[in-house]
């Protein structure tokens, strides 16, 4: 094929053939300027002919050369090199027509209508060939792929979704079918040959073009809008993808690699409230920062905010090896600022250990995360869930106040309220160790902060969906009618930055995390916009399945966040600062030491009723007899 024997010629060739196709069509466009001119054809005399010819050829193949015209790649031609055109063959038709009057007293008008014929002619060659090659170029990718492009709508005809489209010309994947914008103005008219539709207009157009994915182009969007939108093409089961945030595009280029999957959070509906800038920094700007569990979900978060607001030191306490290496490479790398870094191996079980390092880095501030998060691994390991969230919490915060920490900010859930497992019940027993701490003493401040689900953390149902979509399911869900409290980890963490900061002493901050979402339709949602279709009795051919497993020990069916109604406004709108019952330390030390006792000696009966004991709210929904491990 001709175009393939062409795309294996040399740059140089290629930059040779067009050179070669200006040359000889320079003095054409000429003769027909002259003939336009005239009204006939006209043909001058042999000598200006030969002048003519020669004349045009040289002074305009140098000027183009000159001008760096062969320089362009002709399948990317766009408006820079079409602007370079028109400079380029204004100045060649300038210096032809000043010559040539004066030389041989050409009309005037010839040199005008020359001038207008050669932007239209060269320009409209190099379109005309970058359409050929870009067509031939996506046919054959086809062939090679064994599949046809598939069929997108672009959402946004804005700058975004403009040089979305033009980077879709190229796609051998995508091809671009149409706009939809909310601009009444833009609707109807065309925008790269591509028409702009209405929003009302979207079911049939989606219909009619046999739409297989909707492009979202509006990566200036707030939350909010992103979430109407992507409800909004819910039901017509087509993929949809978008451009990541403004802040992401560099120079205003996009490209068809910009794209990415929908994010869970545009799924929320909720737009984030700016951060107080003066509260993330308080406690950490230019102080000893310390976060345990450094290596998890919340805890690399924490550690990756808290390097952004260039602390003195940051120090990654961490039990997990991989975990802690993982972690501090990732910093390293994005170290700008050359804080510095110390990875620390250890256990909040060793209270000798936490006092060394508290003492030895002279720590101001400490972000506890490390705990055992997962409700039924902690319900079938009680005793290192005990020991783990309760005592750790307990080291850790006895060092503190040992070693003159200014400020401890605990890491809570929303399964500490009226929980329900072992978990739940460990994490509210951490809140009120540092409550009655808190009440002994003035030097360490503690706070506590309180929080739902983050999404995609470790153990997440999100990534769980995510991959039991892509083995083509079925997608496992515990009830029909569970529901959770989502929030993005960014999200939680910035909240919890500034909480810690607000607290004077043994609060409790809840975050507002919205409106709880059910799991199912969450489910539904994702099946959807991965261009898929439920399968159930009513699209028994459908996709992916929804399968009901049942809750998983210790597990409910809805999450609360406060234990009773006194919640109190905080300057962030997303932060509330709640009044809850405390245990003095004089009550709560001893049932802590009894507690310690039992769990040395794995007496899970006995462990269970001190939890009972110290959280009458505690309901456990397993029996100590459906406990897997009895008696370690």
């Amino acid at each position: 094929m001709l175009l393939n024997k062409l795309k294996n010629l040399s740059r140089f060739q290629k930059q040779l053939i067009i050179f070669s196709v200006d040359f000889f069509l320079l003095p054409s466009v000429l003769f027909l300027s002259f003939a336009t001119r005239y009204g006939y054809w006209y043909l001058p005399h042999t000598d200006f002919i030969f002048w003519l010819t020669l004349g045009s050829s040289i002074i305009g193949s140098s000027i183009f050369v000159f001008f760096g015209l062969y320089k362009s790649v002709t399948r990317y031609v766009g408006f820079q090199a079409i602007w370079l055109i028109v400079k380029a063959v204004s100045i060649y038709a300038l210096v032809w027509g000043v010559i040539f009057l004066a030389g041989f007293g050409v009309p005037r008008s010839v040199v005008f209508i020359n001038w207008i014929l050669s932007i239209l002619i060269i320009v409209g060659i190099r379109i005309a060939a970058k359409w050929v090659i870009t067509r031939a170029a996506r046919k054959q990718n086809t062939v090679q792929s064994g599949h046809n492009p598939k069929r997108v709508l672009i959402y946004g005809a804005g700058h975004a979704g403009v040089h979305l489209a033009g980077a879709l010309t190229y796609s051998s994947e995508f091809i671009a079918t149409g706009f939809i914008d909310d601009l009444k103005e833009l609707q109807g008219n065309s925008i790269l040959g591509l028409k702009v539709f209405s929003i009302d207009q979207i079911s049939k157009v989606i219909h009619e073009h046999k739409i297989d994915e909707v492009l979202l182009a509006i990566p200036s969007a707030p939350r909010s809008k992103r979430f109407n939108i992507i409800s909004l093409l819910e039901p017509f089961s087509v993929k949809v993808r978008m451009l990541p945030g403004v802040e992401d595009l560099v120079g205003g280029r996009v490209s068809v690699d910009d794209l990415h999957e929908v994010k869970i959070e545009d799924l929320l509906g909720r737009d984030s409230v700016p951060a107080n800038q003066e509260l993330l920094g308080k406690n950490i700007t230019g102080k000893i920062v310390l976060v345990t569990g450094a290596g998890g979900s919340i805890g690399a978060e924490i550690c990756r905010q808290v390097l952004s607001l260039k602390p003195k030191t940051l120090i990654l306490f961490e039990i997990n090896e991989l975990a802690l290496y993982k972690i501090e490479k990732k910093l390293s790398t994005n170290n700008l600022n050359q804080i510095d870094i110390y990875p620390i191996l250890g256990s909040t079980l060793s209270k000798p250990r936490l006092n060394s390092v508290f003492n030895y880095f002279n720590v101001d501030t400490v972000y506890h995360t490390a705990a055992y998060k997962h409700v039924p691994m902690v319900e079938f390991n009680n005793t290192e869930g005990v020991d783990n969230n309760i005592f750790g919490t307990l080291n850790c915060s006895q060092a503190a106040i040992d070693n003159g920490v200014d400020t401890f900010v605990l890491i809570s859930t929303d399964k500490a309220v009226r929980p329900t497992n072992t978990m739940g019940a460990t994490k509210r027993i951490a809140e009120l160790i540092l409550q009655a701490l808190s009440s002994t003493q003035n030097n360490t401040k503690f706070t506590m902060v309180r929080f739902g689900n983050v999404l995609d953390s470790s153990g997440s149902v999100i990534p769980l969906f995510k991959e039991q979509i892509k083995d083509g399911g079925p997608i496992t869900v515990t009830d029909k009618n569970i529901f959770r409290y989502f929030m993005t980890i960014s999200e939680a963490v910035e909240l919890v930055i500034q909480a810690g900061a607000m607290g004077a002493g043994g609060e409790v901050f809840v975050l507002d995390m919205g409106e709880p979402v059910s799991i199912v339709s969450l489910a539904k949602k994702m099946i959807r916009l991965s261009g898929l279709v439920l399968k159930d009795e009513i699209n028994p051919d459908g996709d992916i399945e929804i399968e009901y497993i049942g809750l998983r020990p210790g597990e409910k069916l809805y999450e609360e966040l406060l234990i009773g109604d006194n919640t109190f406004s905080t300057d962030n709108a997303l932060i509330m600062r709640a009044r809850e019952d405390m245990v003095s330390w004089e009550k709560l030390q001893p049932i802590l030491d009894d507690l310690n006792k039992v769990v040395e000696s794995c007496d899970q009966e006995k462990i269970r009723m001190l939890l009972l004991k110290l959280v009458p709210d505690f309901k456990p929904q397993c029996e100590i007899k459906d406990i897997l491990y009895k008696k370690i």
